[in-house]
């Protein structure tokens, strides 16, 4: 199968929103008055974002969820995307399980892929992904507040609880086990809330490299600290099951989320409700904007507790897959 019968078998389809798709040198992308275009990008690495043992259709999902995290911590609506892939070899099963991955979601969301490219060569997957907000209403990083409430969406760290079992570091259940892999390799891309809250949460951002580290991007950019009650983060019934150690490792530190976090003012708790409501997705008030710079650590009791977890960094932390 030659390059271009690749494209047109497995990622060529009629757009409906774009004015010009696949097929020529550029997308032409419509973007009604008053908005202003989102875009993102990421790259993963095999080996390095995801195990080779990964499904690809659960491949193609994550490959566009973690560009849709993005575009839904800042409150955009989704339009498009480009797609860039090496791959070893053209594998006709391989291209239908990702290409079906990433179109179901894509589908889901009304966003089209407009363009791309592949070659040759060890297996990466690169998404470049648009949308659009109205102007002056993006959520963005810098805007958290003394006094704002910390909240989190979904529940975290059953991402990295899949990946200390695949280190041989945890065993699970064999149901269990897949509960917590399907967190890992199908995350799901909170864009409703997003939406829902654009003029309720005053800064926000996806849980990509782990919840301290995501934090405290939000408030370095904020010129502000933050009181964190570390056991008040949601987390699911296996990880709960585990040693109080390992939860507060999975869910402080232990990245791919890729839920929101946001801040917003106590006197909009119920409209942060309200917008959790409409969009489906729970959401829980896990700490406090304060004034003085840093991130200050307590358990459920209220005593202070040493920060000793770091966030992934990819040039910092090369055990981490």
């Amino acid at each position: 199968m030659g390059e271009f019968d690749l494209i047109a078998r497995y990622f060529t389809r009629p757009v409906q929103r774009a004015a010009l798709g696949v097929g020529d040198d550029c997308a032409l992308l419509r973007i009604e008055p008053g908005m202003q275009l989102a875009t993102s990008a990421d790259l993963l690495i095999e080996g390095r974002h995801f195990l080779s043992t990964v499904a690809p259709d659960r491949l193609g999902h994550k490959a566009l969820a973690v560009n849709l995290s993005d575009l839904a911590a800042c409150g955009a609506r989704p339009l498009a995307f480009t797609l860039s892939l090496a791959l070893p070899q053209a594998e006709a099963a391989w291209l239908e399980g990702f290409s079906r991955g990433l179109f179901t979601l894509a589908d889901a969301h009304g966003c089209e892929l407009v363009g791309g490219d592949t070659t040759r060569g060890p297996l990466a997957i690169n998404v470049s992904i648009f949308g659009e907000v109205p102007a002056g209403q993006a959520l963005l990083r810098n805007g958290a507040r003394p006094g704002d409430d910390v909240y989190v969406s979904g529940r975290l760290g059953d991402a990295r609880l899949a990946l200390e079992v695949f280190r041989g570091m945890v065993s699970l259940p064999g149901e269990d086990f897949d509960r917590v892999r399907l967190a890992m390799e199908c995350p799901q891309p909170r864009v409703a809330l997003g939406l829902a809250l654009r003029g309720v949460a005053h800064a926000a951002i996806d849980l990509s490299d782990g919840l301290l580290g995501d934090l405290g991007h939000v408030l370095q950019r904020s010129g502000c600290g933050a009181r964190l009650d570390v056991d008040a983060v949601p987390r699911s019934d296996d990880l709960a099951a585990q040693p109080l150690a390992l939860q507060r490792l999975c869910t402080l530190a232990g990245g791919d989320d890729y839920e929101l976090l946001f801040t917003a003012p106590a006197a909009k708790r119920e409209a942060v409700a309200r917008a959790a409501r409409a969009a489906g997705v729970p959401v829980t008030r896990i700490g406090q904007v304060e004034p003085e710079p840093g991130l200050r650590l307590v358990d459920a009791s209220g005593q202070a507790l040493p920060n000793t977890w770091s966030s992934f960094d990819h040039f910092l932390d090369p055990s981490r897959s």
